[in-house]
């Protein structure tokens, strides 16, 4: 049996159905256990990010704002380029309509899972306050839960490796700065290219996450936000220059969702793709990001509750739509055995000719450095709970290192691997969001009241 066999194994047992029950089942209950109230305050949510509300005597390290940014550099990335194109190919056009379903209410989820990190956040042992489903188990469920904590813990120091983004980043300056210009002939290896690759991402990223999540939210508040600006304006253009076909594309990412034989499996073959696409996407329900919005300065749970929910908003509903649409529209997806980030690297050399797949490379390496730096903090702080915060460096080094191996690898492995350790960290979080949440539900009430009383 194959590396890639057992990878694949792998991630198709750890995403069964009952990832699909947990996930969606659980967002729906976070939405209407909620009374639908993440969505009744989105103005002030902006308003929040914005800093109207920032408090610098407030407990935690970065900025509401920051811990969003942090969050966003973590989701808004090659899972919004690649891994759309990976569901297009994978699931079909009906797997985007699933993707949409699950942002929606992972935007609840993201609620509660962002409340909770304030609320039950705890000082490691240089008294720095620190977040994530880990401190939510133990603080908020009791000791007799920790074996739940260490899963996650587990899961993400190795779900949270450089795997995706950096093999990602390798295949596109590869296939269109070296590859295509004829520096590499055709059929040649292109090993020593990828290995080449790899050292130049491992010491640039070295470089930023070995200073802390305060220089990752610096660099991520900077980088994420021109990133997503300059890839929607060229969805846009795409769109504008194509509006003609926009209704037929929505039209058929709707009816492929509900077609029996749109791909393999069926309405709910489509549905587990784009679920998964989704949760790898916008990270709802997987406990990652809830490390980030735990870092947040406030003393109101609630408020970085409300800021973490923006996230699979501009993720997926946003971001991810615009490269389907893209993708679609270009007809790549019909005639094309490419994968991952260079499928979608064709579709806009289709849709904008030129300097389309160039625009796109430079927002593939912004946004796939960017969730490494993210991802680093992610996996070091799962470490630090198991370990201690001093032993950290250690982690540190192992995944600057892992580097190397995952320029050198296929797509698919890198995909596998991903995936599976990602269902595996959404089975602790779930579930303590899941125990949790009449805490949340009391927390918004006095929460809200107060907003309305206009006592904040």
């Amino acid at each position: 049996m194959s590396f890639q066999e057992i990878t694949a194994s792998f991630a198709d047992l750890a995403w069964g159905h009952h990832m699909l029950v947990l996930l969606v089942g659980g967002g729906l209950f976070f939405t209407i256990f909620s009374g639908f109230a993440p969505f009744r305050y989105m103005r002030h949510a902006i308003d929040i990010v914005r800093g109207k509300y920032d408090d610098k005597k407030a407990e935690g390290q970065i900025s509401h704002a920051g811990a969003l940014a942090s969050a966003m550099a973590g989701t808004v990335g090659l899972g919004n380029i690649g891994s759309v194109a990976v569901a297009i190919m994978v699931g079909g056009p009906g797997a985007i309509f699933w993707m949409w379903v699950s942002a929606i209410l992972g935007m609840a989820t993201k609620f509660f899972t962002g409340t909770l990190a304030i609320m039950y956040r705890e000082k490691d042992e240089n008294g720095t306050p620190q977040g994530g489903p880990m401190y939510i188990i133990t603080q908020g469920l009791g000791s007799k839960w920790k074996p739940l904590a260490i899963l996650f813990c587990i899961a993400g120091m190795v779900g949270n490796l450089p795997l995706f983004n950096t093999n990602q980043i390798v295949q596109i300056i590869r296939e269109y700065l070296i590859v295509k210009p004829g520096f590499v002939a055709a059929g040649e290896s292109t090993f020593a290219v990828d290995l080449t690759l790899g050292f130049f991402i491992c010491t640039l990223v070295g470089i930023v996450i070995l200073g802390g999540i305060k220089r990752i939210a610096n660099v991520a508040v900077k980088v994420v936000p021109t990133m997503v600006a300059i890839y929607v304006s060229c969805a846009a253009y795409v769109l504008i220059t194509h509006a003609d076909q926009i209704p037929y594309y929505f039209g058929l990412i709707v009816t492929q969702a509900f077609a029996a034989d749109s791909v393999a499996g069926g309405v709910l073959g489509a549905m587990l793709i784009g679920i998964r696409r989704a949760a790898f996407s916008n990270e709802a329900g997987i406990g990652t990001e809830v490390m980030a919005h735990g870092s947040a300065k406030t003393n109101e749970p609630v408020r970085e509750g409300l800021v973490a929910m923006l996230g699979p908003f501009i993720d997926t509903i946003i971001v991810c739509t615009a490269t389907a649409m893209i993708i679609l529209i270009s007809g790549v997806w019909q005639v094309s055995d490419a994968e991952g980030v260079v499928l979608s690297a064709k579709a806009f050399e289709q849709t904008i000719p030129g300097v389309g797949p160039y625009i796109l490379i430079v927002c593939v390496f912004f946004f796939g450095i960017s969730t490494v730096f993210t991802q680093a903090f992610y996996g070091s702080q799962c470490f630090a709970f198991l370990f201690g915060r001093s032993k950290v460096r250690y982690y540190l080094y192992v995944y600057i290192g892992i580097i190397l191996f995952a320029a050198t690898a296929s797509v698919s492995e890198i995909v596998n691997i991903v995936d599976g350790f990602y269902a595996l960290m959404a089975i602790p979080t779930m579930t303590c969001a899941l125990l949790l949440a009449p805490k949340v539900k009391a927390a918004a009430k006095d929460y809200f009241g107060r907003l309305n009383r206009g006592e904040m």
